[in-house]
């Protein structure tokens, strides 16, 4: 069994998460500069067996795509361009922001710790990863 990879993509940096390789526990990875996240994808890939790439799906309420999904359409065809032997799912990430930033206040982390963008992004790439481990059980 390989890990699972999960991408919460974002135009400047990239928040990363992935499983155990037993594909049990979720665990924040990394936030990445988007602009290197191929690079750094090709190199965890390379150390690691990695199964899957989950990405998060941004949705309206009104089940619509959000305005970010333009350009994660262009990563997804670069990604699969670039590394065709992963496959790629996507999962609803609506929430998953505000759901990583509570998480920091429910954690106790400080006002100053919670302005952490990056930590914001990797928390969130976990919960989808969360989400995607949780309907696959």
């Amino acid at each position: 069994m390989g890990r699972i990879l999960a991408i919460d993509y974002g135009t400047k940096r990239t928040g990363l998460a992935v499983t155990d390789p037993m594909q049990i526990i979720a665990s924040g990875l990394t936030t990445v500069e988007t602009k290197e996240l191929i690079q750094y994808l090709k190199a965890y890939i390379n150390s690691e067996d990695v199964e899957k790439f989950v990405v998060g799906e941004p949705k309206q309420m009104d089940n619509s795509a959000s305005a970010s999904e333009v350009h994660i359409q262009k990563f997804l065809e670069k990604l699969q361009k670039e590394i065709p032997q992963i496959p790629i799912v996507r999962v609803d990430e609506r929430f998953t922001s505000k759901m990583a930033f509570q998480t920091m206040i429910d954690s106790g982390l400080k006002k100053k710790q919670r302005q952490n963008k990056a930590l914001v992004d990797e928390i969130s790439a976990t919960l989808i990863l969360q989400s995607y481990l949780a309907s696959n059980s």
